[in-house]
């Protein structure tokens, strides 16, 4: 519950307000009947992804439980960030869900000050977990950790080393955020590659140690490797430049079908990425040249609301040793239009895979921290 100090003076403004002994039996905390009040942070507002998860939290999930969900506008920098906390912590919030990563430490400070839970619910930092894990108000974090980012990195460069006869185009999209870095090391121990004489995770470290990928660094016997991350007023000129040069793949660790899609399938130039299972995705993969996606699905969201739900009311889920959660989710490879439509079907805003049934088995005052765990990690993985 939010510090009681702080409960006190909004039931005393409320008093000061209406004269009402009606206000005096709103304070003390959320329970079971009560409206439970989310604030999302989002620096993507019009992506596929983004609003696939919006509407999974707006139009399935508050039409199930009494919660509301109000989202931010597009957050670019800390400030903005923690302007949008303090105008949810104003209006009394009672919870926190951050899908924008300008600043998760001022965020998990911003809402401790208030007395709100916190949550990661996409792109999970150890850095951060490690040092709010024990922080009253820090529920914690679900998504794919950096091992994953590995992991997703490492099998989609084994599934192309065997296919790259000449050269490959690589898309770094935003290193040195930290999980684009740990698919590049992934990405790039899969083809056999190695980076300034890195091999393996090694390779993630001397990443970090360049502030980025420095192209020279990349090695790949006996096949030209061409580079391109970021992106900027020439991203789309640099890109068509590697496109002409006709490379057997291009390979990307996000990004890559949102900007480059429609180059790529005009030029029949295979590409895979780390994305999602969106409705654009669906046609390239059927009708273009998109031929390999690692992604999240829309209500793969779902477990880090139950944690908060939980949380709000008095049973936030901690482990063993008290710290709050932090819990991976895998990804979803798809190597076919027909594979991919499977995935795509089989979760949806209407008809979720953590729907209401299968999140009220994790939402409640005796839940447990290993009975949570289990239920996030269990493969959901469709099967054709």
């Amino acid at each position: 519950m939010k510090h009681l100090g702080k409960k006190l003076v909004a039931c005393a403004c409320a008093l000061a307000l209406t004269g009402s002994m009606a206000a005096l039996a709103a304070c003390g905390g959320n329970g079971e009947n009560d409206e439970v009040r989310i604030g999302v942070l989002v620096s993507d507002v019009s992506g596929e992804e983004a609003v696939s998860f919006r509407n999974y939290y707006t139009q399935y999930i508050a039409e199930q439980y009494n919660v509301t969900f109000t989202y931010t506008e597009q957050l670019n920098d800390s400030a903005s960030e923690i302007a949008a906390i303090e105008q949810f912590a104003g209006q009394n919030y009672d919870a926190i869900i951050s899908l924008s990563a300008n600043d998760r430490a001022s965020q998990a400070e911003a809402c401790e000050e208030a007395g709100m839970y916190y949550a990661i619910a996409s792109g999970m930092d150890d850095t951060i977990y490690e040092t709010y894990k024990n922080n009253e108000y820090f529920v914690g974090q679900i998504g794919p950790s950096m091992s994953t980012e590995y992991e997703a990195g490492l099998a989609m460069g084994e599934y192309y080393a065997d296919k790259i006869e000449d050269s490959v185009a690589i898309y770094g999209a935003f290193i040195p955020n930290p999980m684009h870095v740990y698919r590049m090391a992934g990405l790039l121990t899969g083809l056999g590659a190695t980076y300034g004489g890195a091999t393996g995770e090694a390779i993630v470290g001397a990443i970090f140690a360049d502030s980025g990928v420095t192209a020279s660094k990349i090695s790949l016997e006996g096949k030209t490797v061409s580079y391109l991350a970021g992106f900027g007023d020439s991203t789309m000129t640099e890109m068509g430049t590697i496109i002409a040069t006709d490379p057997d793949a291009l390979l990307s660790v996000g990004m890559a079908t949102t900007f480059f899609s429609a180059m790529l399938n005009e030029a029949g130039i295979p590409y895979a990425d780390i994305d999602s299972f969106t409705t654009s995705n669906a046609a390239n993969m059927q009708s273009g040249t998109l031929e390999y996606l690692a992604g999240k699905y829309t209500s793969s969201i779902g477990p880090i609301f139950a944690a908060v739900y939980n949380a709000v009311q008095g049973n936030k889920i901690e482990n063993a040793d008290g710290s709050a959660i932090s819990i991976s989710q895998d990804y979803w490879v798809a190597t076919s239009y027909e594979q991919f439509e499977v995935f795509q079907t089989s979760d949806s805003v209407t008809d979720p895979i953590y729907n209401k049934e299968l999140l009220d088995t994790v939402i409640g005052e005796d839940v447990t921290y290993e009975a949570f765990e289990a239920f996030v990690t269990t493969d959901r993985t469709p099967q054709a």
